[in-house]
């Protein structure tokens, strides 16, 4: 038997309260001057990060006189787009914007109820779940300040809060080493790829323009009216490109364009052209589309230069855009673009050490972000296994 399960077979056999949040907390509704803030004490819903992790420090500070305060304890909640599941703990006073949330446990309860007991309450998918079920809005969905005042929650005696608190602190504290790591495995293989990739007059390589390497290829241009939301082939745009489709082509069309028109083969290295420029991805030979002029890709002859190779010097090019608010990679900047090209041993060379070091931080089937995938899967089960109890009969 578990320290938990001893704890409630002594305290609370026959189950625990539910209580609305209303019950034993509130908005906070004290104020603060924003001269009084910094980029450190102010939040906004820009510098609470998604997906549960905390926040940063502000871009911006607030261009309003006075704004809600919040106090070390308080549960800062992003009211924006409740799916982004944007919440903190907050641990320092300050203010926040009228699109973030200061909850705060009422006096009455703050020797009953633990504030992180009530944050890892709040930060359960069972929570954000029922915040969106009773959001209002759809571009732009709000949570109902008035339905998170409803949202019940069990109130176990302080012990055993303090029991599961302790649980799953050591699980995130699991947690942000391996990130700690992941960050610091990713500024090694930064360092390496460019101590790799970096030649001098006296190294056996040549310095060649990506027009001398191959032709500058797209696929033919897709209209709107050959497109559907669904169907077998994926057409990706710019705003698609290495992520999930949202619009498809008939396979008749595929295989036509495929055949007549310039597409890539498998190994080729896709990049965009617009949106975030110079993003790369390596064409798996599976059946897609993809939209003319913002992605496109060089027809090099692996015998002089591997694609691989290739991709890993993508990574580190400070591509010339032109354009004005809105950037473009224009073919012309491609093909005048220098790398330096070694002999295909010394390639292969070089991009078996890069490869170990992108699997190392970058393969979510592998290494690092693998890892950390599998302790987040834990930490969700035992976080809402851990905050499921048997309600008390009135």
């Amino acid at each position: 038997m578990s320290q938990i399960e001893k704890l409630i077979a002594e305290l609370c056999p026959e189950g625990v309260e539910w209580k609305p949040l209303r019950d034993v907390a509130a908005y906070s509704d004290t104020r603060i001057n924003a001269i009084d803030l910094d980029d450190s004490s102010f939040v906004g819903v820009d510098n609470l990060l998604p997906d549960k992790a905390g926040k940063t420090v502000a871009k911006y500070l607030p261009n309003t006189a006075r704004l809600t305060s919040y106090e070390k304890g308080d549960v800062l909640l992003g009211n924006i787009r409740p799916y982004l599941k944007k919440i903190w703990l907050a641990d320092n006073n300050g203010g926040c914007s009228g699109d973030v949330l200061a909850i705060r446990i009422a006096k009455k309860f703050t020797s009953s109820i633990s504030s992180e007991y009530l944050y890892y309450l709040l930060s359960s998918d069972s929570f954000f779940a029922y915040n969106m079920q009773h959001a209002k809005g759809a571009k732009m969905p709000r949570g109902s300040k008035s339905a998170i005042l409803e949202y019940e929650i069990p109130v176990p005696p302080l012990a055993i809060q303090r029991e599961i608190v302790d649980i799953l602190d050591k699980f995130t504290s699991l947690e942000a080493e391996l990130e700690a790591e992941l960050k610091t495995r990713k500024k090694q293989y930064e360092f390496y790829r460019k101590a790799l990739l970096k030649f001098d007059e006296r190294d056996n390589v040549q310095w060649m323009t990506l027009n001398e390497i191959g032709k500058i290829l797209m696929c033919k241009r897709v209209f709107k009216n050959e497109t559907s939301s669904d169907g077998e082939i994926p057409f990706y745009k710019i705003g698609t490109f290495g992520s999930v489709p949202d619009a498809f082509i008939p396979r008749e069309h595929y295989e036509k364009y495929k055949n007549k028109y310039p597409f890539p083969k498998q190994g080729d290295v896709l990049i965009s052209a617009a949106g975030t420029i110079g993003r790369t991805i390596t064409y798996d030979g599976i059946d897609a589309y993809f939209q003319d002029s913002n992605i496109v890709w060089i027809d090099n002859d692996e015998s002089l230069v591997s694609n691989k190779y290739l991709w890993h010097w993508y990574q580190i090019i400070e591509w010339s855009t032109d354009g004005g608010t809105i950037k473009r990679l224009y073919n012309t900047n491609i093909r005048q673009t220098k790398i330096a090209v070694p002999p295909l041993e010394e390639q292969c060379r070089i991009v078996t050490i890069l490869d170990k070091f992108d699997a190392l931080v970058n393969n979510i089937s592998i290494g690092l972000p693998a890892e950390i995938a599998a302790r987040r899967k834990q930490y969700e089960y035992y976080r809402e296994k851990l905050l499921t109890f048997k309600r008390k009969e009135a």
